[in-house]
């Protein structure tokens, strides 16, 4: 399996400087600063990325789960909602909620939420991020 990478650039003190993080392979790069990460500056920041990475990973995992079992998605959209919170040892990530809408013709709700559920304890992110973080999960039919 291939290696992936990305990187960061910080300029400055925490809270003037700013920098730039990028993909590997050039996929993305953004601007990122104090206020993007703890205010609601303009940007991005490292929890954003987990989210989207999150999100990404989820709907493939969900969308081969769904295939697994004979149901053949239209679409899988899903949005994660990263909290970063402020606690006795400093800032940590402390749950994802991830949202989820799958567009699945044939398929029942209990099926569907089961698939999604597995999806969600199996994806190399959330098996990642799940031994620091709770990780929720709200999934719907379109």
């Amino acid at each position: 399996m291939p290696i992936r990478t990305a990187s960061a650039r910080w300029s400055g003190n925490l809270t003037e400087g700013s920098g730039t993080i990028k993909t590997g392979k050039g996929g993305y790069e953004g601007n990122y600063s104090f206020k993007s990460r703890f205010e609601e500056g303009e940007g991005t920041n490292p929890e954003e990325l987990i989210g989207a990475a999150h999100a990404g990973c989820f709907s493939m995992a969900f969308s081969k789960g769904l295939a697994d079992a004979g149901f053949t998605p239209t679409s899988v959209e899903t949005t994660a909602k990263v909290h970063l919170d402020k606690g006795d040892a400093g800032f940590g990530v402390t749950r994802i909620d991830l949202e989820t809408v799958g567009n699945v013709p044939g398929i029942d709700e209990g099926t569907f939420l089961k698939i999604a559920e597995g999806a969600k304890e199996n994806c190399p992110i959330s098996r990642l991020l799940s031994p620091g973080a709770e990780i929720s999960l709200s999934a719907r039919l379109a």
